[in-house]
This record gives structure tokens, sequence and C-alpha cells, in this order.
């Protein structure tokens, strides 16, 4: 894989995600946060370049809808999404969360 210089800041998070590849459902957990994408850690093991759906639940138990994204890596367990298609008020939503992340980690992870 090419280096290439991350856009957008990460932040550590703890969020519970269900995410869907075709029929077959999977659970995991984010580990860290920006407002392209996130790694996880999941039961269903993905292939980097398989597209799938998520949900998000933050800390505040609101749910983040991801209609579409692609695994941009994948080790076992582990595997990492960027976001494909996202509706704008939800986009808007994770910037703003990302933006408290950036301000009270603390008080938002735990």
């Amino acid at each position: 894989m090419p280096f290439s210089i991350r856009l957008f800041r990460r932040f550590p998070v703890q969020c519970p995600v269900s995410y869907n590849a075709g029929p077959f459902p999977g659970q995991g957990i984010v580990w860290n946060r920006s407002c392209t994408g996130w790694p996880l850690s999941g039961g269903l093991p993905m292939r980097q370049g398989e597209t799938l759906s998520l949900t998000l639940t933050l800390p505040n138990e609101q749910h983040i809808l991801i209609p579409q994204a692609v695994v941009r890596w994948s080790r076992g367990q582990e595997f990492a999404v960027e976001n494909l298609a996202i509706e704008p008020h939800t986009q808007a939503r994770l910037q703003h969360y990302v933006k408290r992340l950036a301000r009270e980690p603390a008080k938002i992870i735990g």
C-alpha cells in the first residue's frame, strides 16, 4: 500500500457498530474515529475492497447509519472502512461529534 498523508485527525472512541456485507451481519467495536472513516474489530471478517453498510452507536446512544462504505485494509478480525455514501445531515452530525471529541475527549469517551 503506498504511503499517503491522512487528511483528517483520528480520535479514540469505543463505540459498538453493526454492519452488513450483503446478507451477512456482523457486530464489532470502532476504536477511533475521523470524519471519513474508522478502523474496527468485528466478528465478521472483511476483505479489502468489500462494501458494507454500518450502523454506529455513539456514546450518547445516537445511531449513525452509513449506507455504503468500503474496506480499505483488513488484518484478521480488524479492518478499516471509508464512508462512500452518507446523507449530508448524517455527515454534519459526524463532523459535530468529531469536533466535540477534539475539544472534550475524556467527557465523550467515558
